[in-house]
């Protein structure tokens, strides 16, 4: 049961500062995690749409390096936000009853 403590705490750090000031995501963990997967799935979309447009949102305004630079930490940011989703997907199925056998 204590691991419960940690995941809340985890998937606050996943959400937006402003989840910390709704007490049903601090005494439902499962609801909790349920706002966490639709803000990182948000996330996740934001990067596509980002790394799709910056070519096009960013070649007139600055140097050719620049957009090259700003592509990488697109594609960062994208890798980055694409574990969280598994990650948060984990504890809330975790949170939901999923039991998980360790592979050997």
């Amino acid at each position: 049961p204590a691991w419960q403590d940690s995941a809340v705490a985890f998937l606050l750090d996943a959400c937006p500062p402003e989840y910390r000031g709704y007490p049903v995501l601090r005494r439902h963990p499962v609801v909790l995690a349920r706002f966490a997967a639709e803000h990182v799935e948000s996330q996740v979309a934001a990067c596509r749409e980002g790394l799709s447009g910056a070519r096009a949102a960013l070649g007139d305004v600055v140097d050719p390096e620049v957009v090259e630079a700003a592509t990488l930490a697109w594609q960062q940011q994208a890798a980055l936000v694409g574990r969280r989703r598994r990650e948060v997907a984990l504890v809330e199925e975790a949170l939901r009853g999923k039991v998980f056998l360790r592979k050997l």
